[in-house]
């Protein structure tokens, strides 16, 4: 099983790599959320649709939260490995 354990394993720089793109891509998504928040009730009379939007937006905020928590976790975990490796 450690033969396919080594089977398909990444670079250090092929995770520094997705590292990089998944900060940028959460930087993008909250820009992209803020951008939404300031347009949503532009021209919107109804107090029913601004809320519901309010609450749409906070509910993805929330989600793109979660998981940037969960990404922060998973990175903590890697980062520990190689710490706990180079202690080897």
């Amino acid at each position: 099983s450690h033969i396919m354990s080594d089977y398909g394993r990444m670079t250090d720089t092929e995770r520094d790599q997705i590292d990089q793109d998944a900060q940028v891509f959460m930087r993008t998504c909250a820009d992209a959320i803020h951008q939404l928040r300031t347009e949503a009730h532009k021209g919107v009379q109804s107090a029913q649709v601004k809320e519901h939007r309010t609450a749409v937006l906070d509910f993805i905020e929330d989600y793109l939260k979660r998981v940037c928590k969960l990404y922060s976790e998973q990175r903590a975990i890697r980062v520990k490995r190689v710490i706990d490796k180079k202690r080897l």
